[in-house]
């Protein structure tokens, strides 16, 4: 197995969540699993991001990769994207999470011991307070009606640091919110070599 993930350049951050690459590349080697980095510039294209993508996809075929995972539950556009894009690759999608209840898979994903914070928030239906947090039962409890507990819609975004498969929690400490794009709330984490207690 092998992670993927983009990442913008100039800021070295993890697209969409803003994660910085060293909390990323430590997330990975605390799972044991390589991890590889599709870079794409601040303010992608749609054709630019397919052409980088396609790109990364052709060099995993080549390395005897063939079938790619998602945790896609039921944006069914998205996945038609991702799969056309895998089969001009000449590569299959694996959706194992497809058309579950999320709040369902919200709860086991708590009660199987998985523990993560939320890194990214929609302001235009989630306020400044929920950067930050820890995605756990009070912050589920406090989602407004019509939000996906799962975040599904783009509502907000996490970081896993800790739980099944993880050898140690990848450490962090909290750092700045701030507002990008007039939209997205964004709680900045910094890698620190030990696990903080939050």
């Amino acid at each position: 197995m092998t992670l993927l993930s983009t990442f913008t350049e100039v800021y070295n951050r993890l697209s969409l969540h803003g994660v910085r690459e060293e909390l990323v590349e430590a997330q990975a080697a605390s799972l044991g699993l390589p991890l590889v980095k599709v870079w794409i510039p601040a303010g992608c294209s749609n054709e630019e991001y397919d052409r980088r993508m396609e790109e990364a996809l052709c060099g995993a075929r080549e390395r005897g990769i063939r079938r790619v995972a998602f945790g896609d539950v039921f944006l069914a556009d998205v996945r038609a994207y991702r799969e056309r894009n895998l089969a001009r690759a000449g590569m299959e999608g694996v959706f194992p999470l497809w058309g579950r209840n999320t709040a369902n898979l919200a709860q086991t994903f708590l009660e199987a011991g998985f523990k993560a914070v939320a890194v990214c928030i929609d302001s235009e239906v989630l306020d400044r307070g929920f950067a930050g947090r820890l995605y756990d039962r009070g912050f589920l409890a406090d989602l407004p009606p019509g939000v996906d507990p799962g975040g599904e819609n783009g509502e907000f975004h996490t970081f896993v640091f800790d739980g099944p498969g993880f050898r140690v929690p990848v450490g962090f400490r909290k750092g700045e919110i701030v507002l990008q794009e007039r939209r997205f709330y964004y709680c900045d984490l910094h890698h620190v070599d030990f696990p903080m207690a939050l």
